[in-house]
């Protein structure tokens, strides 16, 4: 952790706890803010959610800049076939660098031959006669840690991760109303079935639309290519399947958790964009309490803003901020993520989800992600476009371990 980042974190705390003072100073003596406290006050909330902005930026870029390139290593050391496989990635990673900066022309035959076979061998068909190629590992990773990064509902779910794009079916379950039972001596054991339930995880193509760049910077070795291009394109590609793990229709795209969760609590007449305490606690218990020990919040930077402001029945801010390094903020005890595809506060809205995500939504990612080169349609502006291609799939899997707190119509 960066002596920037714990400076940010101290200060955060320090500030919210002078607000608190200010507060408690104007309760103790039975009274509203006076005009200075509350200037007082407004300049402390106002650095206070600039901190915490702060705080949430670095985490991302943190985030961005942590690729996984670890490898599964046999205890009695490398193989020859092992140190061959390596040795195969890095020449296609090379390649791949190459094919990125000059095109095929720029190319030796036998790095055209290595990405054509590397393709054929991947996706069990014809090498893409259009100029896209299977991206490497660490170029994929990079991508994916952008979209973790812009999706917060991608870092709490389970992930499948598979190899081809195959329709995936899919066992749902719900057993929480069964349990076991008391033998009598001699009695035998009843009987009770699982009951399951199912779908299939389909692979719908997400696409980064195109990103340009001028050729010059493409011949500037200096220019870090092999970690912007992906970056840039896992950011578009995450925004848009971000959004749809939440609102999606489940036609041609993922089945979102607000378009099928389930509604645990809808609000008190006239919070149509406020949230109330009980409102909450009511949200929470709506979860089933085998499922509370790993549940969490999920909602939009607009829903934040509201329950930083709520204080339960004896006063106390909802909102803790970040008490050390390495623990999260949280609201009502309860950790929490922003994603801010999730819809802010108003009619009818469904703004905040409650639960155990990992079990209660999965994500279906396909290993293969293409990367196209564009070279001849913006020739006359000295500019190559690159095009990014990722397929997933997204659905609610157990619907009892998430709930949903929607907004009143009025």
């Amino acid at each position: 952790m960066s002596e920037r980042l714990k400076r940010l974190i101290t200060e955060q705390n320090t500030t919210w706890q002078r607000m608190q003072d200010i507060q408690a100073g104007a309760d103790s003596e039975g009274r509203d803010l006076t005009a200075e406290e509350r200037s007082n006050w407004d300049q402390a909330e106002a650095r206070l959610t600039e901190v915490s902005g702060d705080i949430e930026r670095i985490n991302k870029m943190a985030t961005l800049d942590k690729v996984d390139r670890s490898q599964i290593v046999s205890t009695s050391g490398p193989t020859s076939e092992d140190r061959g496989q390596e040795n195969t990635a890095e020449r296609y990673a090379g390649a791949f660098s190459q094919y990125l900066r000059g095109g095929m022309d720029r190319l030796t035959s036998e790095q055209r031959l290595l990405l054509m076979e590397n393709d054929a061998r991947a996706q069990g068909t014809a090498p893409d006669t259009a100029g896209g190629f299977l991206v490497p590992d660490e170029f994929r990773n990079v991508m994916t840690e952008a979209m973790k990064a812009f999706g917060g509902l991608l870092g709490l779910a389970e992930v499948i991760t598979t190899a081809t794009g195959a329709d995936l079916p899919w066992p749902t379950n719900d057993d929480t109303a069964n349990e076991g039972e008391w033998l009598g001596e001699n009695q035998p054991a009843g009987e009770q079935d699982f009951s399951f339930g199912g779908r299939k995880l389909k692979a719908f193509t997400a696409s980064s639309k195109q990103v340009k760049l001028p050729v010059q910077l493409l011949q500037d070795s200096a220019f870090g290519l092999e970690q912007w291009v992906p970056r840039k394109l896992g950011e578009r590609i995450g925004r848009r399947a971000a959004r749809s793990w939440v609102t999606g229709t489940g036609v041609d795209q993922p089945e979102g958790l607000v378009t099928s969760g389930v509604v645990g609590k809808t609000g008190a007449a006239g919070q149509v964009t406020s949230i109330i305490y009980d409102d909450l606690i009511d949200l929470e218990h709506s979860v089933n309490s085998a499922y509370r020990a790993n549940a969490q919040y999920l909602f939009g930077d607009n829903v934040l803003k509201v329950l930083r402001k709520l204080k339960d029945l004896d006063g106390r801010p909802l909102w803790q901020p970040i008490p050390a390094p390495g623990f999260p903020a949280t609201i009502n005890g309860f950790a929490y993520t922003v994603d801010d595809s999730m819809p802010g506060p108003a009619a009818s809205a469904k703004s905040i989800a409650f639960g155990d995500f990992k079990a209660g939504y999965v994500i279906r990612q396909v290993l293969d992600v293409q990367t196209l080169r564009l070279v001849e349609r913006y020739a006359e502006y000295l500019q190559v476009a690159f095009l990014g291609f990722a397929r997933f799939d997204g659905g609610i899997q157990d619907s009892n371990a998430i709930r949903l707190y929607q907004h009143p119509a009025s």
